[in-house]
C-alpha cells in the first residue's frame, strides 16, 4: 500500500531525495535480454528485477509497462506483482496501462491497479471522455496521467486533428491534443490529474504547458526515441500549483530502453562484465542529465 498523502506530495519528496526527475521505464522485451537471461517469463522477471534494483537509488519513480507482463498471462501478472513488491513505498510506481472505459469497467480497473497491484498512478486514455476515467481520477492519494500528445511517430494522425471552437467562441479551434490538455486541467477533485506529453514533440509540449500550467507532466520519448532533454526541462515543470509547488514541478521524464540496453553493452577496458553495474551507471548518468535542485 502507498503511504498517506497525495501522489504529487510523495513524488515531490522523492524528487527532492534523489535530486532528479528520472522515471525508470520497465518494459523488458524477451527478445532483447542480456546474455544469460532466457527469452521466457523467468528471464523477463529476472531482468526486470535487475533493472529495478540497480536503478532504484537514482530514480524518482518506476513505470512498468503492463503489456510486457500481461503477455505471459496470469503467471506474468504474478511476476509483475513481485516486481511491484520490491519497489519501496517511498518510490512512486506508475502503472503504464493506458486504461479508460465506461464507468463500471473503470471502477474495476481502478480496483485492479490501485488496490490489487498497489500502483500510485496510472496512464489513462481520454478518448471516451472524463466520465469514463472518473473512477481513476477521484482518489486523493492516487493519480492519473492522461494521454495528451504522445511520443510515437503516428501520434498526429488523430491527436493533430482540428477541433472546432465552442459555440460561445470562448475556446478557439485547436488540435485535439490541445483540447485534451485544456479539458483535463478541469478534471478530478484537484491534484489527481496530469498529462502525458512526448519529448519528440517539444513545441506541443511547451504549448500544453501554457494551457495547463498547474498539471504534472509525464514525458516519454527521450533516449531511444530521439527526444531532447533541454526542451523538456525548460517546459516540463509546472509553473503554478499544485504541481508547481513540488521539487521538479511535478515533472517525470521516462527513460526505458536507453537504460535497459546498457546491460547489453560490455564495460570499457578490463574487468568483468556485470549487467547490474552497467544499468546502475546508465541510470546515474540519466539522473544527472535530468537533475533538479542543482
Amino acid at each position: 500500500m502507498s503511504p498517506i498523502g497525495g501522489y504529487l506530495e510523495r513524488l515531490g519528496a522523492r524528487s527532492a531525495a534523489t535530486r532528479t526527475v528520472l522515471c525508470l521505464g520497465v518494459d523488458p522485451d524477451p527478445e532483447r535480454l542480456p546474455p544469460g537471461f532466457p527469452a521466457t517469463l523467468a528471464g523477463v522477471e529476472r531482468f526486470a528485477t535487475l533493472l529495478v534494483e540497480a536503478a532504484l537509488p537514482y530514480v524518482a519513480a518506476v513505470k512498468p509497462n503492463l503489456a510486457f507482463f500481461e503477455a505471459f498471462g496470469s503467471q506474468g501478472l504474478a511476476a509483475l506483482e513481485r516486481i511491484r513488491a520490491i519497489v519501496p513505498s517511498d518510490v512512486p510506481l506508475v502503472a503504464d496501462a493506458k486504461r479508460g472505459d465506461i464507468g463500471s469497467t473503470a471502477v474495476r480497473q481502478a480496483t485492479a491497479l490501485f488496490d490489487v497491484l498497489g500502483a500510485d498512478a496510472v496512464t489513462v486514455n481520454p478518448y471516451l471522455g472524463e466520465e469514463a476515467i472518473a473512477p481513476l481520477l477521484t482518489r486523493p492519494d492516487r493519480f492519473a496521467y492522461v494521454l495528451c500528445r504522445t511520443s510515437n511517430a503516428g501520434a498526429a494522425e488523430l491527436q493533430g486533428l482540428t477541433v472546432a471552437s465552442d459555440e460561445a467562441g470562448r475556446v478557439p479551434a485547436e488540435p485535439l491534443w490541445a483540447r485534451v490538455a485544456r479539458r483535463a486541467a478541469t478534471w478530478g477533485p484537484g491534484g489527481t490529474v496530469g498529462l502525458v506529453l512526448g519529448a519528440t514533440a517539444p513545441a506541443e509540449l511547451a504549448a500544453a504547458r501554457a494551457l495547463a500550467p498547474g498539471l504534472a507532466f509525464l514525458v516519454p520519448g527521450v533516449g531511444a526515441q530521439g527526444g531532447e532533454v533541454e526542451p523538456v526541462l525548460a517546459a516540463g515543470p509546472a509553473t503554478r500549483p499544485p504541481a508547481g509547488a513540488q521539487p521538479g514541478g511535478g515533472l517525470l521524464v521516462n527513460v526505458s530502453r536507453a537504460i535497459a540496453r546498457a546491460a547489453l553493452e560490455p564495460a570499457m577496458g578490463a574487468g568483468s562484465w556485470d549487467p547490474g553495474e552497467r544499468v546502475a551507471e546508465a541510470a546515474a548518468e540519466w539522473a544527472r542529465r535530468l537533475a533538479v535542485l542543482r
